[in-house]
């Protein structure tokens, strides 16, 4: 053995876990854990004292090495599996003769003192972690990428088959218990089988995971599990990952008093620059054939789910729960799952604007404003404009009814319905989803505290479930920080109003700006000429808000203090949502509901910031509102899908040239399976996956009625989102830990409550955005045809309103020759709230009705979930042997007992 060497040299190596000497004494342990069976032993880690931060270095004999590829995922023995990842990067000091330094190097040299105390720090508490990990019995072996600057060491973990059926247990996995038919989930496919329809988008995924009856994993129950004879094989490399992320969470690499535990908190103090689990080799196909079954995990997922080319293909989820876990398996199946719903909608919704088109010239208004000439002479559109006939915008009022007709209301009653019923069917799958990959009745355990928690809280305080010391933070000051939050949040959604109301000034000068050309064609077009460019640059504020949001909301969650990850990112999700709703539908809402609600009349026009009130446009306000829906959703999908393209490629280039300038001159040999994965970028987690699609489902059912081809969009960019997220975590991200979870969360809650209010908002969209009920109530008490409908919408300007030329203009209002109110407005507006009332009792109505009907849990898995309770019951019943035994005895004493009475 090795002496415990004195601080100066320990300073100098502190980064070297150990020098290997084949020909030096064997040391022993009476652990499991002790390491042996890889070409590295680590050392340090006789010592488990809190106060003792000295690492003890130990030198071991090491067995003879197998000839094995050493790019693979195991230790040099090619026997022991790499679980996990450890990465740290350190700089090579050159010794040079100290030169003598002047009064202004004074800061530097105190800004490099503090660095190297740091950098110590460091390393003395990746000696004591190392140490601890041995004590837990993990497994570790070291590998080393060295330059003439800077050296990348490498710390392989593996857990032992002692250690896996340990934490297995303590954290509930799932054993299995009974083989059974892996289930066919897609309704689809069945659908299509039963009418004999061929599938094109069914295809053969090789080496499908085996489908199992399971239970929660007992230790003491071990020899009644299927395959527990398979030490290497029986739990999975997910399971694997997440049982090795347990440990390395839990070990301490300081003082316990303090907190210094676990592994985030070492990556977020730089101890550590990575810890990953690795990805089951490259995911390109070798240059030579290779039978499907013969491809890895990660080459099956990128040939039969990432590229481009199965765009169409139904997405191997099974394969996916197994390579990423259950969270990440979830939102791709909530993502594809929302994706086929889009298809019916987008086909409903195309339809609907299709037969505007076709019905285009059955508009009976529109031909009347086409053939009026100048029958109907209209008032200026600003002080200083003069008169213009309603026969200039012929075209837009043509274009307008596209997005107003009777198809679009019963498209919006039909959004509404599909919305919850999409939801409502969603649970049923997610149920049968969270059963088959056993998840359905995982909970959370007691989440240990946050590192960043850990790291600023106060103060201690007994933990009331595990009784262990944590750190606290005090709850009144956690909540009066939140009601500062508030504020922030508040001070922002203000800076959003201030910009739409820029946004709205902007469109006032660009009209004031076209009317003034002489053009008509410019002066006709100038609202959606004002409307098209505000668009654009209200689009370019969105998107600059919400990444300053986004940054200023972490902050601010980080400041409340919130003591686990759950409680840190529903706060950090309601923040964003809350600012992203206010952010993108603000403009829509203004359009939607307050446009052209104050203008006035001829005299008495109402003005903001000294500007006349903006009114709708020729065409009518839903085509400004589709309008901006096209350039807001659509801009939005094309430069996120850019930016998830452009942006993963740009990081994994970066560290990719990083690591090249390490490895200098060892570049022509064959990079390690650790340093590829280190090549990539880190997983930057769902959340801004989930806030593009929900923020999407918000515009296909809250806006819909002024914008049918929504959903034909929405569709087209999720089968491009599939593929790229796909892409990212097969190709360009490091292997995520896998986690558990049952459902997307929160998320789901979000739907639930925009899939509600889109009934609210199309009901008020209808009544009063929307000419369709002033249409039908004229051709129920005047005419069915809709003759005379332009004249009885026009009003006369009051008489000394205008000057003499414009004395006898018209403008579209329901008022008297005084500017008062005709008793039409008002039965207009009896029938506008009635219908308000009755569109959302009658829907809401029949999605309670839906809600009933459809149950959560289908009743095949009900009946499922009972069989495999009690084949579990059956299995771990301790005394299975002895009923075995009295029912084989019962039944041979009948059998001689009847042969005595023949």
């Amino acid at each position: 053995m090795l002496k415990k060497r004195s601080s100066g040299v320990l300073g100098a190596d502190r980064d070297v876990l150990l020098n290997l000497d084949p020909s030096a004494e064997p040391w022993t342990s009476d652990s499991y854990g002790s390491l042996q069976n890889g070409g590295f032993l680590a050392a340090q880690y006789l010592n488990d004292d809190d106060d003792d931060d000295d690492p003890i270095f130990i030198q071991c004999e090491t067995r003879g090495r197998c000839p094995v590829d050493p790019t693979g995922n195991y230790f040099r023995d090619g026997k022991t599996k790499t679980d996990f990842v450890l990465v740290w990067e350190v700089k090579n000091h050159s010794r040079k003769k100290r030169k003598p330094r002047s009064r202004s190097q004074d800061v530097d040299e105190d800004d490099a003192e503090d660095l190297d105390s740091k950098r110590a720090s460091h390393g003395r508490w990746r000696d004591k972690y190392v140490r601890n990990l041995q004590s837990s019995g993990l497994l570790l072996e070291k590998e080393e990428t060295v330059s003439e600057k800077k050296t990348i060491h490498y710390l392989k973990v593996s857990a032992p088959w002692e250690v896996l059926i340990y934490y297995a247990e303590e954290l509930c996995l799932r054993a299995p218990l009974q083989e059974q038919p892996n289930p066919d989930l897609n309704s689809s496919a069945r659908f299509l089988q039963t009418l004999c329809i061929p599938n094109m988008m069914a295809e053969f995924v090789p080496n499908k995971p085996v489908n199992y009856y399971t239970c929660a994993f007992r230790k003491s129950k071990v020899s009644k599990f299927l395959g527990c004879e398979d030490h290497d094989g029986y739990f999975t490399n997910t399971q694997r990952h997440r049982i090795v992320y347990e440990i390395l969470a839990r070990t301490v690499y300081g003082k316990r008093k303090r907190a210094q535990i676990g592994i985030e908190r070492l990556l977020n103090e730089g101890a550590y620059s990575a810890a990953f689990p690795l990805h089951e080799g490259l995911y390109e196909l070798p240059g030579y054939e290779v039978a499907p079954e013969e491809l890895n995990s990660r080459q099956v997922l990128y040939q039969f789910w990432a590229r481009w080319s199965k765009w169409y293909k139904y997405q191997p989820l099974d394969h996916i729960r197994q390579y990423f876990g259950e969270k990440i398996a979830i939102y791709f199946a909530w993502l594809g799952f929302y994706t086929a719903w889009l298809l019916p909608a987008a086909v409903v919704g195309t339809i609907v604007f299709i037969s505007g088109i076709v019905t285009m010239g059955t508009n009976t208004p529109a031909k009347e404003i086409c053939s009026s000439e100048g029958r109907y002479l209209m008032c200026p559109l600003c002080d200083t404009c003069s008169a213009w006939n309603i026969s200039d915008i012929c075209s837009m009022t043509k274009l307008g009814y596209l997005f107003d007709h009777p198809g679009t209301v019963l498209f919006s009653v039909f959004m509404s319905f599909w919305a919850v019923t999409f939801l409502e069917y969603w649970k049923r799958k997610n149920a049968t989803l969270a059963h088959h990959w056993d998840c359905m009745d995982f909970q959370e355990n007691e989440e240990r505290p946050r590192p960043e928690f850990v790291a600023m809280a106060p103060g201690m305080e007994q933990n009331p479930v595990t009784g262990a010391m944590e750190p606290y933070f005090p709850e009144k000051t956690r909540q009066s920080r939140i009601l500062t939050g508030s504020m922030v949040i508040i001070f922002m959604l203000c800076i959003v109003m201030i910009f739409l109301v820029t946004v709205i000034m902007y469109r006032g000068i660009i009209s004031m700006m076209m009317y003034h050309t002489g053009s008509s064609v410019l002066r006709t077009q100038a609202g959606n000429i004002a409307n098209i460019s505000s668009s654009m640059v209200n689009l370019a504020l969105i998107l600059l808000m919400g990444q300053v949001y986004t940054a200023l909301a972490e902050q601010l969650t980080k400041w409340e203090m919130h003591r686990t990850q759950t409680q840190y990112e529903d706060a950090f999700t309601f923040k964003v949502f809350i600012f992203q709703f206010v952010n993108f539908y603000s403009s829509p809402f203004y359009v939607a509901f307050f446009k052209g609600r104050f203008v006035g009349y001829p005299g008495h026009y109402g003005t903001l910031l000294g500007m006349r009130n903006e009114d709708c446009g020729p065409g009518g306000c839903l085509i400004e509102l589709a309008e901006q829906l096209f350039i807001i959703m659509v801009g939005k999908q094309i430069i996120n899908n850019i930016q998830e393209f452009v942006i993963p490629k740009m990081k994994a280039w970066k560290q990719k040239r990083k690591i090249a300038k390490v490895r200098g001159t060892q570049i022509s040999q064959e990079s390690k399976r650790w340093e590829e994965d280190y090549e990539l970028i880190e997983c930057e987690g769902l959340f801004e996956e989930y806030l593009e699609m929900v923020l999407q489902f918000g515009f296909i059912t809250i806006f819909v009625a002024a914008f049918p081809l929504a959903p034909l969009f929405a569709l087209l960019n999720n089968w491009v989102e599939i593929r790229l997220d796909a892409q990212k975590f097969v190709c360009e991200y490091r292997r995520p830990v896998a986690e558990r979870t049952q459902d997307i969360g929160v998320w789901f809650n979000i739907l639930e409550a925009l899939s509600h209010l889109s009934v609210i908002i199309n009901a008020f969209l209808i009544a009063f955005t929307s000419d369709f009920l002033p249409r039908l109530l004229y051709q129920y008490k005047h005419d069915s045809n809709l003759h005379g409908y332009v004249n009885f919408s026009l009003a006369y300007a009051p008489s000394g309103s205008m000057d003499s030329n414009s004395s006898q203009c018209r403008y579209k209002a329901f008022r008297d020759e005084s500017g008062n109110y005709t008793l039409f407005y008002w039965e207009l507006l009896a029938v506008r709230l009635g219908f308000i009332i009755a569109f959302e009792h009658v829907v809401f109505f029949m999605l309670r009705v839906i809600d009933w009907i459809v149950p959560d849990v289908p009743e095949s898995l009900a009946l499922k979930m009972k069989r495999e309770r009690y084949l579990a019951k059956q299995a771990l019943a301790d005394n299975q042997d002895a009923l075995l035994m009295v029912s084989r005895g019962s039944a041979s004493s009948e059998a001689s007992d009847s042969s005595s009475l023949s």
